[in-house]
């Protein structure tokens, strides 16, 4: 058995009300945006930044300004499908047709249908399909569930490690708390020793 608290109406009020206020005070932090960058920075992404930094506006605010550098850069929305084709021909990654029970985009990832070494256009390719599922999320909705298959995965013949942080880092720096939940199919035994530690 368990115990279901409920917490009363004003603490949920002024919790929503002090979460506006981060978000008004980030947005002010950040100053006047424009082209992409206004395109980009609406309130939920805002709010995301706030959520990955435990609502502490000046380091929002850094890992904002980092984002803003890396998509100057990086440009991913710039990304087109024939540049990075030859990365989708075994289906390795790519958005399902469904959605989970809370309808949320679902991204299916089979590591072990790595069909190159460039490590870069691994990357863009992941880049481009995330800002497809984003693109391609419903109304109100901002994280997305990944299905990762390890069938066939063997460590000898996939990512490089330079390439595997080179994703944790865009993942997490970039596109903070899109992802909902990971569910892991047939994981190799290697991940155990990590999930016990």
């Amino acid at each position: 058995m368990y115990l279901l608290r409920r917490h009363p109406q004003n603490h949920q009020e002024n919790d929503s009300s002090q979460k506006d206020a981060k978000v008004n005070e980030l947005r002010t932090a950040i100053g006047p945006l424009s082209g992409r960058s206004l395109k980009f920075c609406t309130d939920a992404c805002l709010r995301r930044y706030l959520e990955a930094r435990n609502w502490n506006v000046d380091k929002a605010k850094k890992m904002l300004e980092e984002t803003f550098k890396w998509r100057a850069a990086y440009k991913p929305e710039e990304i087109r499908w024939h540049e990075i084709a030859h990365e989708g021909e075994t289906g390795k990654v790519s958005r399902a047709d469904f959605r989970d029970r809370l309808g949320r985009t679902v991204l299916i990832m089979r590591p072990g249908m790595q069909n190159t070494t460039s490590g870069e256009d691994n990357v863009r390719h992941l880049v481009y399909l995330l800002e497809n599922a984003i693109l391609n999320l419903p109304e109100g909705q901002e994280q997305m569930s990944w299905l990762i298959d390890f069938t066939g995965f063997s460590l000898n013949s996939n990512l490089s490690v330079k390439t595997a942080r080179d994703i944790i880092n865009i993942l997490q720096n970039h596109y903070p708390e899109r992802l909902a939940v990971a569910f892991l199919y047939s994981p190799p035994r290697i991940f155990q020793a990590f999930w016990k530690v």
